[in-house]
This record gives structure tokens, sequence and C-alpha cells, in this order.
């Protein structure tokens, strides 16, 4: 087996609207998630990551059948009660084999990403699901069970003989229910 660590209102006003203001406040263009990766600035880069956090779990490859299987253990630096590094901007230098995504690598490393990512989505040309939250808030994400806040064990607690009995399944599917 290998293994990788790959690496984040009031109804008053209607969801367009919400969203422009958002957009603005935060020096980010007006749906800017539906531009070419490559065309996104830094801040629009990292808006873009919906908070799943299952990037930085811990996922195990069949050497012969090349079949990918997700654990429950995240990376060492993943903070389980944000679904976030807890160190995101020294995170390659603490953990060198961490992937940092962009534009140029995320066609290399989009088969380690869940298939509900924003980044090999967008790669794809396909639109953000309705539950992203830049649609739809930051929580609705963890309140449909789309992240995995809550349910991972940190690296350091299982021995690498362990992983397999960690293992989740497949998570670079897009889940069965509406709203993929």
């Amino acid at each position: 087996m290998r293994f990788a660590c790959t690496a984040y209102s009031s109804g008053a006003l209607s969801r367009g609207a919400r969203l422009c203001c958002i957009a603005s406040m935060s020096g980010l263009r007006d749906r800017f998630w539906t531009l070419p990766l490559s065309d996104l600035t830094r801040s629009e880069w990292e808006a873009l990551c919906d908070g799943c956090g299952k990037c930085c779990l811990i996922k195990l490859e069949d050497e012969e059948s090349g079949a990918l299987a997700y654990t429950n253990v995240a990376c060492r630096l993943f903070d389980d009660a944000t679904c976030r590094c807890g160190n995101y901007r020294l995170r390659r230098r603490l953990v060198p084999g961490c992937v940092v995504l962009s534009a140029e690598t995320i066609d290399a490393v989009a088969g380690w990403m869940p298939a509900s990512c924003a980044y090999r989505l967008r790669a794809q040309g396909k639109p953000l699901p309705d539950w992203h939250p830049l649609l739809a808030g930051a929580e609705r994400i963890h309140a449909e069970g789309r992240s995995v806040r809550g349910r991972t064990v940190p690296e350091w607690a299982v021995s690498e003989e362990e992983l397999e009995d960690h293992a989740i399944g497949d998570l670079s599917r897009s889940p069965s229910h509406a709203g993929g």
C-alpha cells in the first residue's frame, strides 16, 4: 500500500445578493468560482476550498489495481473541529508529502482528491455543487455530513500497520444523494 497526504445570514437578501456582498466585502470578484482556475487570484483560489477536510485524510492505494481507499486518519496538522489545516502556512515544511494544489498541479493530483472537491470540479469545467459554502453558507457542508468534521483520528495515534483497519472507502466518488 502507498499512502499520501494532500493539501480550506440573514434571509433578508436573496442568495445572489448575499454572494455579491460577501465577494465585494472580501475583495473577491463576483462569481469568481465560475472562472477557469488559471484566472483566479490567490485569495479566490483559497476561497474556493469547501472545507470538507477529505484531502487531508491518509489514502491507501492498492498497488495491483490502483484502487483508492480513504481512511479516517487525518494528517497530523489537521484540525478536526474546524476541518482546516492547523498550520496552513508552514504545512509544506512540516509535512513534506503535503501536496500544494495549484492550477498547474490539479490535473496530476485530481485522482487523490474527492470527486466533490471544488478544485477538481472546476478543473473538469463543472459547476460547484449547491451545498458548496460559497453558495450555501459555511455550515451546510458539515450539517449534511459532507465533511469529515468530528470523524477523524490523528495520524500520530495510528501506526502504519493499523492504517488498513481505518479504511472507510473511496470518497473520490460523489455522494449518491441529491446535490452531489
